[in-house]
């Protein structure tokens, strides 16, 4: 029998209350974006604009990990986390850097942060990378393991392994983030302006075509030689279902 699991396990703390995560930049849109996920896998968000608004919401909320801006309109995330640790020397954090600022990588890890996330970056690869943080910094406990399962298709979103029938799947990092929604959402129809979305960071760019692309590469890794599971709903969009 074909088995689906819609999305992982949902993560508490170890007391059953919902986890806390401080989000920290000066785009409001961003922390929009991510408060928006964060609260639809069931966690208190809060959020701050600056390097002292993060440092006082810290004090207050004691979050269980923080997303946090390198560059802030006050003094920089390396500082924000010193502080922070200063109080709560195990709070996990992971930074958000410019995608070509390197040094401000190697810095981030160096002085002590447990991640980084480049932008522009998919909600979907942050949440995931919080949950693997949370678990191995022991600030949530989950009912399961991060594996989503449609049929004999598998995907670990913390190791990133993706398998079908026991065979393991090599896939680039926006193939593991389309295949990832969709197996988040199996057996329903989604809009390529609905993937765009979610996988594309929220920028359509009139560039539609783009999805067409990315599912015919998948088709490539997931369905050659195997009953197809990625189906055309023409004019609505695209399908994941278990072989029948």
């Amino acid at each position: 029998m074909s088995r689906t699991q819609t999305s992982p396990a949902p993560i508490t703390r170890p007391d059953g209350t919902a986890i806390r995560i401080l989000a920290v930049d000066d785009e409001s849109s961003l922390t929009e974006l991510l408060s928006m996920a964060m609260r639809y896998e069931g966690w208190q968000v809060s959020t701050a604009a600056s390097g002292s608004e993060a440092v006082k919401a810290a004090r207050e909320v004691r979050p269980d990990a923080i997303v946090l801006d390198m560059m802030l309109p006050d003094f920089d995330g390396l500082e924000v986390m010193r502080r922070v640790r200063a109080e709560d020397p195990d709070v996990p954090v992971i930074f958000l850097t410019a995608k070509d600022a390197v040094a401000d990588r190697i810095s981030g890890l160096t002085a002590g942060g447990d991640d980084y996330v480049t932008k522009p970056f998919s909600l979907e690869e942050v949440i995931a990378r919080l949950r693997a943080l949370l678990r191995r910094s022991g600030a949530a406990t989950g009912r399961s393991e991060s594996l989503l399962v449609v049929g004999d298709l598998t995907l670990d979103e913390d190791s990133h392994e993706v398998a079908r029938a026991g065979d393991a799947i090599q896939l680039t990092a926006t193939e593991f983030e389309l295949l990832r929604y969709l197996m988040r959402n199996p057996r329903r129809v989604l809009s390529k302006a609905q993937i765009l979305d979610r996988v594309w960071n929220y920028d359509f760019g009139g560039q539609a075509n783009v999805v067409e692309l990315y599912i015919s590469y998948l088709r490539k890794k997931i369905d050659a030689n195997r009953a197809p599971m990625i189906h055309t709903m023409r004019g609505a969009g695209y399908v994941l279902r278990p072989a029948s």
